[in-house]
């Protein structure tokens, strides 16, 4: 059955102007910045058109190579930290998921509900215990703290949601399974991940973005230039003394998003798919 709109033709134009209106200064801040790259230095600060006068591509040669460290190393160590966060995040949620999902437990409401209050702790309140327990074990200055607590389904955000969507998975499917001879772990890679690809798309896609723009984790445990990501890449375009490459750090920030914009794209229809049935569901 469809419903006719119910819309005039000048109410349906004002809608979508009003829409058009308020995407373009949503966006606006990106298109200045993705201008400014091209824009001589000192036109940078001097003008808010998001038409740059000439097209000029040297702050991009100069951005990449313009520090001690090639932009390509930090854009590589933030891929490497971003897959294996992504991997980790979806094998390890996973299976924490279907333990709370599916399994019956001995304490399974009691470690559910802790799991759920670790949700409201503030990441400050962990943050000096977590780095007493990497620098103890020699961690600090690679990689390490940023990637193998991923692999311990340390995100309870990602778990609750998985949780969420295996339960609306008919029980019946692994009953079935049961007496065809399954076990706990071949129903759940046989039958449960193939049916929650939109819920683990969803947590691919936000714990690739999440941690490809994390600038304070990174901060926090890499010191040397060879290992930073591209977030501590980007900061070390801004000099204190003021003699910042402002068109060398527009350049860069905006190849910084074309990752984030392939992922989400590759993704896009079910990271939609995802949050539209986990949030459907009780």
């Amino acid at each position: 059955m469809t419903t006719k709109p119910n819309r005039s033709l000048p109410a349906s134009f004002a809608v979508h102007g009003a829409l058009l209106a308020a995407s373009l200064v949503m966006l606006y801040p990106l298109l200045w910045m993705f201008a400014s790259s091209f824009k001589p230095e000192e036109e940078i600060f001097t003008s808010a058109s998001i038409w740059p006068t000439a097209l000029n591509f040297d702050a991009y040669v100069r951005g990449w190579r313009g520090l001690d460290v090639s932009f390509g190393v930090f854009f590589w160590n933030s891929m490497v930290i971003s897959v294996l966060s992504v991997i980790g995040n979806v094998i390890s949620c996973s299976l924490a998921a279907f333990a709370f999902a599916r399994l019956q437990f001995r304490g399974k409401n009691f470690w559910f509900a802790l799991m759920l209050g670790t949700m409201m702790l503030p990441y400050h309140v962990t943050l000096i215990p977590q780095y007493v327990l990497f620098l103890n074990l020699d961690w600090v200055n690679t990689n390490l703290p940023l990637i193998v607590p991923k692999f311990l389904a340390a995100d309870a955000f990602f778990i609750f949601l998985l949780v969420q969507f295996f339960r609306g998975i008919p029980r019946e499917l692994d009953e079935a399974a049961m007496m065809d001879g399954c076990s706990p772990w071949r129903i759940y890679y046989k039958i449960i991940l193939p049916l929650s690809l939109p819920a683990l798309a969803t947590a691919s896609v936000f714990t690739f973005i999440w941690t490809w723009d994390d600038f304070f984790a990174p901060l926090i445990y890499l010191n040397d230039m060879g290992s930073y990501t591209v977030q501590l890449g980007l900061r070390n375009f801004v000099d204190s003394t003021g003699r910042s490459d402002w068109s060398g750090l527009f350049a860069m920030s905006s190849v910084a998003l074309v990752p984030i914009l392939v992922f989400f794209v590759l993704f896009q229809r079910l990271l939609i798919e995802g949050v539209a049935t986990t949030g459907m569901k009780r």
